[in-house]
């Protein structure tokens, strides 16, 4: 069913101190006016680098982005009930991560089955779902590996653990190793090495994020290394890769540094948006309906520094950029026929946000 144009949506904000008292912060978006307005704020969550709203808007799930926590040599994922009238956070418990430093979340399509990666250690992770919040890992994979660049690529670094559109399939993009590994999810929850493996990026690329297209089986793989934007066909069936094109994520001559971070994708499919942490900028591409491969349309300034994360209003009238250097999150006006962004003025403040996650109020 489309979103109702007329609701409010619940917006988090996961954000990436030392401070466990900033915690997640929440807002109240309204995509007609693009207005963000403060509606609380959860403390005591330690480093809560990624947050994740569950498909019927019951629950959020936080990555601990730590190497350890409560006495264990692992990071965590917390879970939270979600107070309906009010968008307030019940704390519900957290279990370890399979691994240091998680800072993704995913979650199987029945609802069962939280996936996460763990970017310090290079491993990924399945966690069930539990009526009281989350159980105990029943799968860990730890990832082999490096690559060329001898500072970030020294050993496997897991930045995202992504469910393809069939529910078959989960597909780690490994920037340590510059490879996405695909593994088949089982009805317990186990992961299966798809056959290859993995779809290997360029050298020293440094795959971080991945967004599929709404309707044609194609995969789109952001590479933080080099800010290159990867079009993958999608085999559903076999759960396998093939590169169809690469292109760049900055605007010619551009030389300073640049990390790229985040791609999110319209859900007409017509336009994609990646992030850019250094050019402190949106790219804008447009989706070529028959193929699903992209063309780079523009960049709009991110309205603040170090944008981390993105996300796009179920309505898809506005876009969300956490801007971590700035500790505020901006609000841009989506144009669906254009792809252009517009800002709205909209800063919020919020320390150190890198992650926004929504649902309607």
């Amino acid at each position: 069913m489309p979103a109702d144009s007329n609701a409010r949506v619940l917006v988090y904000v996961g954000t990436y101190n030392e401070d466990p008292e900033k915690g997640i912060y929440h807002f109240l978006l309204d995509p007609a006016s693009g207005s963000l307005e403060p509606a609380g704020r959860t403390p005591g969550v330690p480093t809560p680098f990624f947050v994740r709203v569950d498909a019927a808007g019951r629950r959020l799930y936080a990555a601990n982005a730590l190497d350890e926590c409560d006495g264990v040599g692992q990071g965590a994922v917390s879970a939270f009930d979600i107070d309906p009238s009010t968008g307030s956070l019940s704390f519900l418990g957290r279990q370890p991560s399979g691994g240091t430093l998680p800072c993704y979340i995913d979650f199987d399509r029945e609802g069962r089955f939280l996936l996460t990666g763990n970017y310090n250690s290079g491993s990924v992770a399945v966690l069930p779902i539990e009526a009281g919040g989350l159980g105990p890992a029943v799968a860990t994979v730890q990832h082999e590996g490096s690559s060329v660049d001898e500072e970030r690529q020294e050993g496997p670094h897991v930045h995202c653990m992504v469910l393809d559109p069939s529910g078959r399939w989960a597909l780690a993009a490994d920037l340590g190793t510059d490879e996405v590994r695909v593994y088949g999810l089982t009805g317990g929850g186990g992961l299966r090495p798809a056959d290859p493996p993995a779809a290997s990026s360029a050298p020293g690329a440094g795959p971080r994020h991945i967004a599929f297209h709404p309707r044609r089986s194609v995969a789109y793989v952001l590479n933080e290394l080099d800010t290159t934007l990867s079009v993958f066909d999608w085999d559903p069936e076999e759960g396998r890769l093939t590169e169809r094109q690469t292109v760049p994520a900055l605007p010619p001559g551009f030389d300073g540094h640049n990390h790229a971070a985040d791609v999110k994708i319209l859900p007409s499919g017509r336009f994609l948006y990646t992030s850019n942490r250094g050019h402190d900028s949106i790219a804008v591409f447009a989706v070529e309906e028959a193929t699903g491969c992209v063309e780079i349309v523009g960049h709009q300034p991110a309205q603040g520094s170090w944008p981390w994360n993105l996300g796009i209003d179920p309505t898809a009238r506005c876009l969300l950029a956490a801007n971590f250097e700035s500790d505020c999150v901006s609000v841009f006006r989506i144009d669906g026929d254009s792809g252009g962004l517009t800002p709205t003025g909209v800063r919020a403040r919020v320390p150190k946000p890198v992650c926004v996650t929504m649902l309607h109020g």
